[in-house]
Parts: structure tokens; sequence; C-alpha cells
């Protein structure tokens, strides 16, 4: 169907690899025959929590990200070990940066945010049920946890306060399944 608008590879190489990050350059011909050149991020995935409690309150991030030099509110979030399947990754990351279990999860939808230069993707997953417990969280990870309502990250957003565009996704998700008009699926 999209044939016409298909990029062969034609060679690859690591152009830089990192002790985090990996870049190929990769030459390729485009759907007119000509060559070109493209760069990307392999990335191994990762995972988003929406963490719901019974009063329909959310649970939120405040984490410093230093390539833009300030804190963000975000959900909870991490990436995918190897190995380790997305639903696995999503309770532990939960459970390591919030302190938190959940007795129920559903799948919420899978988003490509970066698609120009990685391919990297999120599975955003709904967490119900939850049970407050003891933070794990890594040597070199520093955040604070809160409560708040949707209603308030959505207003947050309006405002440009948050900007972060998987925690923007989650509370407009969040918002459809409030309301009823979209359902998750059991994890």
């Amino acid at each position: 169907m999209d044939e016409h608008l298909k990029e062969t590879q034609l060679d690859t190489c690591v152009a830089y690899d990192g002790s985090f990050l990996k870049v190929i350059k990769d030459t390729v011909q485009l759907p007119n025959g000509q060559p070109a050149t493209r760069e990307y991020i392999p990335h191994p995935g990762a995972v988003v929590i929406l963490p719901v409690f019974d009063d329909g309150s959310i649970l939120l991030e405040r984490q410093f990200r230093y390539p833009l030099r300030r804190t963000f509110i975000e959900f909870p979030a991490g990436k995918i070990d190897p190995g380790e399947a997305p639903l696995a990754c999503a309770k532990r990351e939960l459970l390591e940066e919030t302190g938190y279990t959940a007795s129920e999860w559903h799948f919420v939808c899978k988003i490509h945010n970066a698609i120009a230069y990685s391919d990297e993707f999120l599975d955003i997953y709904l967490a119900r049920g939850l049970q407050a417990g003891e933070r794990k969280l890594d040597e070199e990870e520093f955040l604070d946890v809160f409560k708040a309502s949707n209603d308030d990250l959505l207003s947050w957003i309006n405002k440009g306060d948050v900007t972060d565009v998987k925690t923007i996704i989650g509370a407009f998700w969040l918002e459809k399944i409030f309301a009823g008009m979209w359902a998750p699926k059991p994890a």
C-alpha cells in the first residue's frame, strides 16, 4: 500500500556508541532512487504508568531532567530491561519510583514519541488498586511523588506548565477513561 514511500537501507554503521545512547547512521535509497543519510537512536522501549487512586486522584512525579535543565511533572515511567516484558517493567518501575503496587493493570496504548530520530516506543498502562509501600529508587534517581487530580494536571498542561509528551497523552487518555468514552484493555 505505501511502497511508493518506502526507503531501503543500503548500508549501516554505528556513528556513536555511548554508555546510554547509540547513534546509527544508515545510507538509504529514497523512493525516487536517490541516496540519503538517516541517523537514529535505537531504543529498547519504555513504559508509562497512569496510577489512579480509588478516589480518582492520580500519582505524579517531579523529576529534574538534565537535557532541559529543569524539573518536570511526569507520570512514572522507565526503560524496559533486556528480556523484560513491558507489563513486568511497569510493575517494577511503579514500585521503584513511587513505592506503590497495583492490584489491577490495563494496557492503554503504544506511542512512538520521537519517530524522526528514534525507534523508541512507550507502552502506557493504567494501574488501579494502589497500595503504598517503600520506594526502591535507582542510585542516580532523585524524584518526588505527589497526588493530584487529573483536572489539575489538564489545567497545568493548558497553562504550559506540563510539557512532557507522555504525561500529556496519559492525561488525555485518563480524561476519556474517566468520562467512560474510552476503555483500556486488560493487561
